[in-house]
């Protein structure tokens, strides 16, 4: 039977329908507004980080070359043989960096090299500066003020080993101008923490099992570069250019040790706080950049 409508009861249908189809279109826009201001604050976030990103390329850039300009201007007076070696060192990381750099320019490198490519330019720059506070150039003292902030590199270490944390508070702790050792301190603590990050994040074991035919101590053992490279094969970034920067990094870092550990600077040994703080970012942000390289190891 079919079923029938009065008027009122039509016209309260349609008024039904028409309002159904009102909240679905009304519901469609919301999401297409809610859409297109998803993409709006994605395309924002991206634009920033390439304004951040750049920002921090330009003043890298521009640091280092202010860095190379002021060492090209030093009359070297320091002759240890252990300074000399270090000296050599400088120059090996600012090569190795240079090919990385025209490697990267050449765009042989894809995105995920990015960071490492950012903290390379960095760690050239560093690896200049405190070269030059050895030399006791003049510094303003707001150049150093961010380097207090070590909060990333603690959490980056805890992740590693609880252990490495104490060192690094151990390590700054000792970093003060009223302690003649400040230096030989510092150096003796950061070494330990290099060396133990290899050691925890790169087993020999686990390395050989990799790269069964990587470089070897006469041990037996992977070499620090072996373990450089296996690191760089995790991350998928297996690269020459950029295995051959990181290993010099390091080795720049071990030859800077072996210079403070000579205790020979100036009349007394000791450092000024500017030269301290230099030394202080110099290791700190090297520290920073092996746990970058180290990534999920």
């Amino acid at each position: 039977m079919v079923r029938r409508y009065s008027a009122s009861q039509i016209i309260s249908k349609m008024r039904q329908a028409q309002q159904k189809h009102k909240q679905a279109i009304n519901k469609y826009n919301q999401a297409v507004r809610r859409k297109n201001q998803n993409v709006r604050n994605a395309i924002n976030k991206y634009n920033q980080a390439v304004r951040l990103h750049n920002a921090r390329v330009r003043a890298n850039r521009q640091r280092l070359k202010s860095e190379l300009t002021r060492l090209s201007r030093q009359s070297v007076t320091i002759t240890t043989t252990n300074y000399v070696v270090y000296r050599n060192s400088v120059d090996t990381l600012h090569e190795s960096y240079t090919r990385l750099e025209n490697r990267a320019e050449s765009q042989q490198f894809n995105s995920i090299y990015n960071r490492v490519l950012d903290l390379s330019e960095r760690e050239t720059a560093n690896s200049l500066a405190v070269t030059n506070h050895l030399h006791n150039n003049k510094y303003d003292v707001e150049e150093y003020t961010d380097t207090l902030e070590d909060a990333e590199l603690r959490d980056s270490l805890r992740k590693i080993s609880p252990d490495l944390d104490d060192r690094w508070n151990g390590a700054v702790f000792a970093l003060n101008p009223q302690n003649p050792d400040a230096a030989r301190h510092f150096c003796t603590s950061t070494r330990e923490i290099m060396t133990q990050i290899l050691v925890i994040k790169a087993p020999d074991a686990e390395v050989l099992a990799l790269l069964p035919t990587c470089e070897k101590t006469d041990n037996g053992n992977p070499t620090r570069r072996s373990k450089i490279k296996y690191f760089l094969h995790k991350q998928g970034m297996s690269n020459d250019s950029l295995e051959e920067f990181v290993e010099n990094d390091i080795e720049n870092i071990v030859q800077l040790f072996r210079v403070l550990n000579d205790g020979t600077h100036g009349s007394a040994g000791t450092f000024n706080l500017l030269q301290l703080n230099a030394i202080k970012k110099r290791v700190e942000d090297c520290i920073m950049f092996l746990t970058v390289i180290i990534g999920d190891a």
